[in-house]
């Protein structure tokens, strides 16, 4: 977290567009490969295999959604700033 602290709103911005990107290949990648299987695992007579993955994978792909939505939790993010200001204006009233 002091990492943050000595960075630029510019580079914080791009690792945030990394991590976006990240995800949305992340998101890609399950879908086509997901529809790969479950095509061979129906022309095979069956449902065997492709769900097992579909869920396995789905959770880390929902993890990995969790993680981009929650954000960071250091001082410097919008979040912390916003819940500063709304405590300031609640001791003020």
């Amino acid at each position: 977290m002091a990492e943050h602290k000595l960075t630029t709103p510019e580079e914080r911005a791009a690792r945030r567009l990394k991590n976006i990107n990240g995800f949305l290949w992340h998101g890609a990648t399950y879908l086509i490969v997901n529809t790969f299987l479950w095509f061979v695992d129906v022309l095979n007579g069956g449902l065997d295999f492709a769900y097992w993955v579909s869920i396995s994978w789905g959770i880390g792909l929902a993890f990995h959604l969790a993680a981009i939505l929650i954000g960071e939790d250091d001082a410097s993010s919008p979040r912390y700033r916003r819940l500063l200001e709304q405590e300031r204006h609640s001791q003020q009233l």
